[in-house]
């Protein structure tokens, strides 16, 4: 059986796919979403700091997005 990954595994891989051009981006959201229901979390965070759009118009174009697919996104304040 294939372990399920955890939020913070399922956090790195979609900080990479950012990084990777948004490489299988949204099958790193439905892990990440997944994840979340999981382990009872409402919301991700991410750290604005490594995000290749850490700019507020970056920041709200990825919660956007992420909200589309069932992800609430929130940023650490850095």
């Amino acid at each position: 059986m294939v372990s399920e990954p955890t939020v913070a595994e399922a956090t790195a891989r979609v900080y990479q796919s950012l990084e990777a051009d948004n490489a299988d981006i949204d099958l790193h959201i439905a892990a990440l979403k997944a994840a979340l229901t999981r382990e009872g979390l409402k919301e991700a965070v991410f750290e604005p700091a490594r995000l290749p759009h850490g700019n507020r118009s970056g920041r709200k174009l990825m919660q956007a997005y992420f909200r589309q697919r069932g992800v609430t996104v929130k940023f650490s304040a850095s």
